[in-house]
């Protein structure tokens, strides 16, 4: 019987680089972006934001970010599993303290590894999700 077991994780130096390539997305669009990265352990480990995003925002792209590496999914996909739930489920799910049930956070893969997770909130789902998208495809994550 093993006692651990290696668990791969995103580097700091590819955390960052995403970080970056989702404020710039944010910025070439003219939109203002917070954009969080956690590791495996869903630790923050890289986070920027544009100036003058919204402080609130700050909070939702990290739990973005912890959400979709919780569940190995995106975060507007939890739209598809509360409807297919019964009304206490639908209910009392969305009271869960860091759960984020909206767009704008996906999990960060390698050759299908989970490594970790990104999270970027300041504009509408979808802008959010360009600039994530923008932060995966600068670090050659898979895509979803």
């Amino acid at each position: 019987m093993s006692l651990a077991r290696p668990i791969l994780s995103i580097t700091t130096d590819a955390a960052h680089a995403a970080v970056a390539a989702g404020v710039a997305k944010a910025a070439e669009m003219g939109w203002r972006m917070n954009v969080a990265v956690v590791d495996r352990g869903g630790n923050l480990i890289a986070f920027l934001r544009n100036e003058d995003a919204s402080l609130h925002s700050t909070s939702l792209a990290i739990d973005k970010a912890y959400t979709a590496l919780s569940f190995n999914m995106s975060s507007k996909d939890w739209n598809q599993v509360l409807g297919a739930s019964s009304d206490e489920v639908r209910r009392g799910i969305v009271t869960r303290e860091r759960l984020v049930v909206f767009g704008g956070g996906l999990p960060i893969r390698k050759n299908g590894t989970l490594l970790g997770a990104i999270g970027a909130s300041g504009g509408m789902e979808d802008q959010d999700e360009v600039c994530i998208r923008a932060a995966l495809a600068r670090i050659d994550a898979d895509m979803l």
